[in-house]
């Protein structure tokens, strides 16, 4: 049972896109970008600036990474390549990796094999005298768990990137949908890396997303960083452009209280956090059908 009412939700997704950035009543900070290459831009940007300035002050920057959104990979690659940005001071900590039935490591060419495509598309292409070193760079499994958690609690964390999925979960931080094991909003805030069964409506969407709804072909299980060592950085960053699976989401984070349905809501209460969108996923079909009805709504 969603703690959400329907007529909060039917007024959150009402919203014109036009008036979410500024709105009174938004909960965490909000941005929209024209569309996926102008958010891969200032993703990249934004990121390199942050690292260039860690330089300058000669102190590692630590940072943890996301397997996606993919449209930042190219323009980091080539900012970096370009600038002669050092990455021998970054230490990456990826966010999480997507498992077999048994809680294994995924083929090396499996699509949702993380590792594969991070190593493809986020150091490929960088220039090996710049690049990360490979012992800073922290990949989820499940025989590391104890060593990443050790790694991550080290030294603050300086940066968190980020995406958001369909119930708003951060890394594979998924609204937690058992029957029988409830959990509480401290419980979520207080969540540490972990092996977890991916939910139900999470297999169906990514399924839809990448294999032509076949779901079989989707990894039932994942590791994750909790919201936890998310959110234990100094600053948030969580971008999407990724348009009508990330809607309603976006509207719960930015006017809902905080709730374990949607842990992305948790943002609010971090002291520097920005959520940013592009154009597409800012929209809702809601806000641009107003003579529609629906039941248990007033309109």
């Amino acid at each position: 049972m969603s703690d959400i009412s329907i007529k909060d939700l039917y007024k959150w997704c009402s919203i014109p896109v036009d008036q979410l950035e500024g709105h009174p009543d938004l909960k965490v900070p909000f941005r929209i970008v024209r569309d996926s290459r102008e958010m891969g831009e200032v993703m990249a940007r934004e990121f390199v600036d942050e690292i260039k300035a860690a330089n300058r002050e000669g102190r590692p920057y630590r940072a943890i990474v996301p397997c996606g959104p993919k449209c930042w990979y190219e323009p980091f690659t080539r900012i970096v390549n370009e600038e002669r940005v050092s990455l021998k001071n970054l230490y990456v900590f990826h966010m999480d990796e997507c498992l077999n039935w048994e809680g294994k490591l995924l083929p090396k060419n499996h699509p949702y094999n993380f590792r594969t495509f991070m190593e493809k598309h986020f150091y490929g292409g960088i220039d090996p005298e710049l690049a990360v070193p490979m012992d800073q760079r922290f990949f989820p499994e499940p025989r590391l768990i104890e060593y990443i958690k050790e790694k991550i609690s080290e030294a603050p964390i300086d940066l968190t990137l980020g995406g958001w999925g369909q119930d708003g979960h951060i890394a594979y931080n998924q609204a937690r949908r058992h029957p029988f094991s409830k959990i509480t909003l401290e419980q979520l805030r207080n969540s540490e890396l972990r092996i977890q069964e991916n939910n139900i409506d999470t297999i169906i969407t990514l399924a839809h997303r990448s294999f032509g709804a076949a779901y079989q072909f989707v990894p039932p299980m994942s590791i994750t960083l909790g919201m936890k060592e998310c959110l234990s950085a100094k600053k948030v960053r969580v971008y999407s452009d990724t348009g009508a699976w990330k809607q309603t989401a976006l509207r719960v984070a930015l006017f809902s209280g905080e709730t374990v349905e949607y842990p992305m809501t948790l943002l609010q209460s971090h002291p520097d956090a920005l959520i940013t969108a592009t154009y597409e996923t800012a929209c809702h079909p809601i806000s641009e059908n107003p003579d529609w009805e629906f039941e248990g709504v007033n309109v």
